[in-house]
Order: C-alpha cells, then sequence, then structure tokens
C-alpha cells in the first residue's frame, strides 16, 4: 500500500517532536527532581538557623526587654521543637528545653544563661552542616544530570542532523522538477511534461500538470484570439467616452486613462498606464491635482492656447461591497462657463443702461412735487409718491444687479487697507438715520474702545453693515430696538455685527439666507430681492474675512462679520 505524502510528513514530524519530547522530558525531570529535593531538604535547616538566630537575639537582649525578649524566645523555641529534622538535634533541642526551664527560675544567673547559648549555637551547627552535606550531594547529582543530559541530547542531534539531511529530498526533488515544469508552461512551453514515478501527492500533482499541460496546448490559440478581442472592446469603450476619464485601482496603480485624458495631461500611454500614482503625481502636476484636490469646484486647464473650465468626478468601484478603484471623470464645461458669463454680463449691461432713465425719471418725479411747477392734489401726489417708491426699488435692484454682475465677472475692485471701525460705523448710520426715523427705532452702539484698525475695503465694509442695519430695521416692529456692536473676536480678527430683536430665523434656514435671491418663507415684507446678504458674503470672502448669523425664531437675529487686525 502506498504511503501518502501527508502520511510521511506527519511521520517525520512525529519522529522530530519524539526526540525533542524525550530530550525535554529528561532535562525537566532531572531539573524538578533536583529543585525539589533540594528546596525540600533545605527549607528545614534555614528555618532551624533562623530559629536559633532569634534565640540568641532573645537571651542578648533578656536584661533589657525581659517580656518581649522572652516571647520571642518561647515561640523561636516551639517551633524549632517542631522542626527536628537531623540526626542529633533531638538531643539538643531537649537540653535547651531542659536548660530553658531553669533559666526561667534563675534567669540572673550567667551559667544558665551561657548554657543555653551554648545549646542554641549546637542547634545552629547541626543544621549548618547538614546544610553544607546536602548542597555537596546536590551538587553531585547535579553533574550527574549533565552527564545523562549531555549523552541524551548528541544522540538525539545525531539522529536528527541524520534525518535532516535525508528526509527534504523527499520533497525537494519532486518539487524542483514541478517548477521547472511550471517555468517551462511560463515560457508557452506547453510540450513540457514532468515524469515522477511516484504514488503519493506529488505523483497526482504531475499527472494533473501534465493534463494542464495538454489543454493549455489546445485552447492557446482560441482563447488567446478571444481575449486580445476583449481587451481591444475594452480600450475601445474607454476611449469613446467624450469626458476625460482615468482609472486607478486600490493599489494605486493606473490602470487606462482615455486619448481625452492623455490629451489634457499631455503625456503619453507607456509614461501613465501600469504605473504606480505616486510616481506620475511627481511628474505632472495636473495628475497631481487630479487625486489630491478633493474639491469638486469648476478649474480651468489651458488647452491649445484656448481655456477650457472642468469639474472633477470621482467613482468608485466596488466589488461585493468592497472597493477595488476609482475613475477620475472631468466634465467639459465651457460651453455652460460662457453662457454664464454672457449672462453675467449681460445683467450688467441691462442693469447700467437702465440705471441712466430711471434717474432721470426720479428727478422728474421730483420736480412734479415741486410746488412752483404746480400744486398737485391729494391722489396726485400719493400716484407721484407711489412712483417714486418703485423707482427708488428699481434703482436698488439694478445696483444689486451691477454689484452681482462684478462678483461673477471677477471684476471687483478692492482697496484693502487699514481703517478705523467707528468710521465704518458713522457711515453705515448715516445711511438708514431716515428709515429709522420712519419707524422710530433707536440703534444702539456697543463698540469696545482702542479696538484695532481691521484690513478692508471701506467702501464695501460700510455696504456690508448698511445692508445688516437695513435688514434689521425693516423687519423689527414699530418703536423697537437695534443693537451695532464691534469687538475683537481674537486676536487676529474684529467683529462687526447687528443686533435686532423681530421674528428671528429658523435654523434650518440661515444657510439659505445667503443664496442669491433667496427669501425666508413666510415673510410679507415685499421689498427686498434676495440680494443683498449674498452681495455681503461675496465682498466678505473677497476681502479674506468671514460672514454669519445667529438666530432663533421669536428672538431676533445678529448677522456678523470679521475682517483680520492690521498687524
Amino acid at each position: 500500500m502506498a504511503i501518502k505524502l501527508k502520511t510521511k510528513l506527519a511521520l517525520g514530524v512525529g519522529f522530530l517532536f519524539v526526540l525533542l519530547l524525550l530530550v525535554g522530558g529528561v532535562s525537566f525531570y532531572y531539573f524538578n527532581k533536583i529543585s525539589t529535593e533540594s528546596s525540600d531538604l533545605l527549607k528545614d535547616n534555614y528555618e532551624s538557623v533562623a530559629y536559633g538566630r532569634k534565640m540568641l537575639d532573645a537571651l542578648n537582649t533578656w536584661e533589657k526587654e525581659r517580656d518581649s525578649a522572652r516571647t520571642i524566645f518561647e515561640q523561636n523555641l516551639a517551633a524549632q521543637e517542631n522542626n527536628i529534622t537531623e540526626y542529633g538535634e533531638t538531643t539538643v533541642t531537649s537540653a535547651l528545653r531542659h536548660d530553658y526551664n531553669q533559666f526561667l527560675q534563675h534567669d540572673d544567673s550567667m551559667g544558665l544563661k551561657i548554657a543555653l547559648q551554648k545549646n542554641v549555637n549546637s542547634v545552629i551547627r547541626i543544621n549548618l552542616d547538614a546544610i553544607s552535606e546536602k548542597n555537596a550531594t546536590s551538587q553531585q547529582a547535579i553533574e550527574n544530570a549533565k552527564v545523562i543530559i549531555t549523552m541524551i541530547i548528541t544522540m538525539c542531534l545525531l539522529i536528527g542532523f541524520t534525518f535532516m539531511v535525508n528526509f527534504p529530498g523527499l520533497i525537494a526533488n519532486p518539487i524542483s522538477k514541478l517548477t521547472e515544469g511550471i517555468q517551462a508552461i511560463a515560457n508557452k512551453d506547453y510540450s513540457q511534461r514532468i515524469h515522477l514515478d511516484r504514488k503519493d501527492e506529488f505523483g497526482d500533482l504531475a499527472k494533473a500538470f501534465n493534463d494542464m499541460a495538454e489543454q493549455l496546448n489546445e485552447y492557446e490559440h482560441s482563447n488567446l484570439a478571444r481575449i486580445m478581442f476583449e481587451k481591444q472592446r475594452a480600450e475601445t469603450v474607454i476611449n469613446s467616452l467624450k469626458d476625460a476619464s482615468i482609472g486607478i485601482d486600490k493599489s494605486g496603480i493606473v490602470l487606462f486613462a482615455n486619448q481625452q485624458a492623455l490629451q489634457l495631461l499631455n503625456v503619453k500611454e507607456a509614461d501613465i498606464i501600469g504605473r504606480k500614482e505616486e510616481d506620475v503625481q511627481q511628474r505632472n502636476d495636473l495628475f497631481s491635482f487630479l487625486t489630491k484636490e478633493e474639491n469638486a469646484m469648476p478649474f480651468k486647464i489651458v488647452v491649445n492656447d484656448r481655456e477650457n473650465y472642468f469639474t472633477k468626478e470621482q467613482i468608485e468601484i466596488k466589488q461585493e461591497e468592497q472597493t477595488t478603484g476609482h475613475v477620475i471623470v472631468l466634465k467639459n464645461i465651457t460651453p455652460y462657463k460662457e453662457l454664464d458669463v454672457a449672462k453675467t454680463n449681460f445683467i450688467a449691461t441691462i442693469s447700467h443702461e437702465l440705471k441712466t432713465p430711471l434717474a432721470s425719471s426720479d428727478f422728474s418725479l421730483r420736480l412734479l412735487e415741486d410746488e412752483r411747477i404746480g400744486t398737485l392734489t391729494t391722489e396726485q401726489k400719493e400716484l407721484v409718491q407711489s412712483l417714486k417708491e418703485d423707482n427708488q426699488r428699481l434703482l436698488r435692484i439694478l445696483s444689486e444687479l451691477l454689484d452681482l454682475s462684478q462678483v461673477e465677472s471677477g471684476k471687483i475692485q478692492l482697496n484693502l487697507q487699514p481703517v478705523v471701525i467707528t468710521d465704518i460705523i458713522s457711515k453705515a448710520l448715516a445711511a438708514v438715520q431716515n428709515a429709522a426715523k420712519e419707524k422710530n427705532i433707536h440703534i444702539k452702539q456697543e463698540v469696545s474702545d482702542n479696538l484695532p484698525a481691521m484690513l478692508a475695503d471701506a467702501e464695501k465694509a460700510s455696504w456690508i453693515i448698511n445692508n445688516f442695519l437695513t435688514n434689521a430695521i425693516r423687519y423689527s416692529a414699530r418703536n423697537d430696538q437695534v443693537i451695532i456692536k464691534a469687538h475683537k473676536r481674537d486676536e487676529q480678527h474684529i467683529e462687526l455685527g447687528v443686533q435686532d430683536f423681530g421674528i428671528g430665523i429658523d435654523f434650518s434656514l440661515q444657510q439659505k439666507i445667503f443664496d442669491r435671491f433667496y427669501r425666508v418663507p413666510g415673510i410679507h415684507e415685499k421689498k427686498g430681492t434676495g440680494l443683498g446678504l449674498a452681495i455681503s458674503k461675496d465682498f466678505t470672502e473677497a476681502m479674506d474675512g468671514e460672514i454669519g448669523v445667529e438666530s432663533k425664531p421669536g428672538r431676533g437675529s445678529y448677522f456678523f462679520c470679521r475682517f483680520k487686525v492690521v498687524k
């Protein structure tokens, strides 16, 4: 019956294990025997010596501390009587007890005290001699154990070395032949065969290998053609994508990049496909930006001396709920960007063109109100006032649209310089005095003393505070109060804000109010355009500042902006 390789390995490993157990067992037996005997034999002797020394110490302090010395002596004498292990120790201990009883009756007798000390010293000497004898015996046992263990280890080493030299060939020789066969298959030499006259697993493996080589020889041409076809089809699909696409696996290897991506990166296919992500990042700045930047904002790439705008989308590829890689897709939004620019320019043009006739009509309405031209009836005055309000509203909307077009076109002009906070506040207050008087609203100032100058555009900063004040007055009740605040937020920033006590804003809407044309639902005030806060946000961010709101429904709102302190 043929022995399987698994059985052979088990027998070989078992044989080595038996040798290891033999060496370990013998060593453990002798070491444990010596350790146990030494510990047990010497323990009692050391204790008797300790008892004797304590009794001697008690005798030495007998005159000064008689009660405590007597207690210590009697405790150790009793312990010694229960720990007699050596020949002659019984006689000496009995004499020690007899002399101690005599000493208790005449504890001032120096002779009895000396006799006690001699008996105690005899107990100590007997045990010390026993320790020396046992130590010598133990050393001899250790030497004998060394000889026996050395002989066993030598024998096991010889047997193990012989086994180590001969046994590996049982496995190594077939593996060597299998390796040669696999290398031949790897080199597409499908005529390679392995011949092993064995009945174990290696024989089965050789037979399976020969069957595999024969089948590979049959399927080589048909499968190769099919694989090449699928590869070409996948490449065709990838290159047909209109958007630039780059595929990267989970280990950071670039799998593919279509022609649009290669054109944008200005690289050849061989310079990126199959290479590590880190290597390509070092050689190509655009690739580094695409793989590292997580911001989804549009960005500009110059292609053929023409500015093109793109957005990046990263698509995770998952298989069985595990991420196996991702694809970076660049969408060309240049046409949409051009339309947006055209829209911005159109708004700016229309706003500018409409502003002149509206200003002229505003002047004409003022002339109609002049009684030197003629006296108007009450109804005519109401119509003129209504026209004036509509005219002012249109002018305000056009001004905001012009500001918005400047922000969108990136043509906003900033004059950043040190600005005194009180000047900003004074200018903003002067602009809203009439509106505050109409509703009898008191504007209170809470401005910290000795505030440093801040870095901002004075005109734009005044516009922002003016917008905060206008909104606060607009949405406050008559005879209410508005507070304008200014203080150091920290060592780097100054905070300006306006607090009102109006209807307030729900928390879920506080981030939306800075969006363009957004107006809080449920407010019946129709004078706002929804652009003021959006423009304020753009102005603030353009000056490298921050803007925000703190509000609770029914308890008012606090709009604030923060600018850097001039160092």
